[in-house]
C-alpha cells in the first residue's frame, strides 16, 4: 500500500460525523473586508464540523463563491437582516457570543474551555476589530498569546485557532 492512500484511509478513518446546526459551533466573520479569510475560515468550518454566519451581501456572497475550493460546501447561514440584530437573536435562543477580541475581560487562548453549549464565534475587521457594542454584549472574549512584534494575527488564523479550541480540536 502506497503512502498516499494510507493518508486517504487515515483521514476517511478520522471523520467522526456530520454536523448539526441545532448543538455545534458558528463563526460569524461579520465585518470581515478580505474575500481571502472568508475562503480560509470556509475550510476551517468543514474541518471542524461548524457552519458560518455572513451577511447576504455581494461581497460576501461574491468572496465565498470564488473562495470556495471544498467538493461539499459547508453549512452557510445568509443573514437576512443588521448584523446586530441577527447576533441578539441567537442570544435569545440559547447560544453562547464569543468575541475575538482584546478586552479587559479576555481570557487568554489557553484558558477557553471547549464549547459545551451552542456557540458563536464573532470575528472582526482586519484593521479595526469588533464593534465596540458587539464586545460589550459578548458572553465572552477570548484573545491569541503573540510574542512577536505584530499587533494581531490575520482574521482567518485567529479565528480558525479559535474553532479548533472551541471544537476540542486542540
Amino acid at each position: 500500500m502506497s503512502a498516499a492512500s494510507d493518508r486517504r484511509e487515515l483521514r476517511l478513518a478520522r471523520r467522526t460525523g456530520s454536523h448539526r446546526c441545532s448543538d455545534h459551533l458558528v463563526v460569524a466573520p461579520l465585518w470581515v473586508a478580505y474575500n481571502v479569510n472568508l475562503g480560509t475560515l470556509l475550510r476551517t468550518c468543514d474541518a471542524v464540523g461548524a457552519c458560518m454566519a455572513v451577511p447576504a451581501s455581494p461581497h460576501y456572497l461574491e468572496a465565498l463563491a470564488r473562495g470556495d475550493t471544498l467538493v461539499r460546501r459547508p453549512c452557510i447561514h445568509w443573514l437576512d437582516c443588521e448584523r446586530e440584530r441577527w447576533v441578539e437573536a441567537q442570544r435569545a435562543l440559547g447560544w453562547r457570543i464569543v468575541a475575538v477580541e482584546l478586552a479587559e475581560r479576555s481570557v487568554s487562548l489557553p484558558r477557553l474551555e471547549v464549547a459545551r453549549e451552542p456557540t458563536i464565534v464573532l470575528l472582526g475587521h482586519e484593521s479595526s476589530g469588533i464593534p465596540e457594542e458587539m464586545v460589550d454584549a459578548a458572553d465572552t472574549c477570548v484573545e491569541i498569546p503573540m510574542l512577536g512584534v505584530g499587533r494581531s494575527l490575520n482574521v482567518a488564523v485567529a479565528g480558525s485557532l479559535v474553532l479548533y479550541r472551541l471544537a476540542g480540536l486542540a
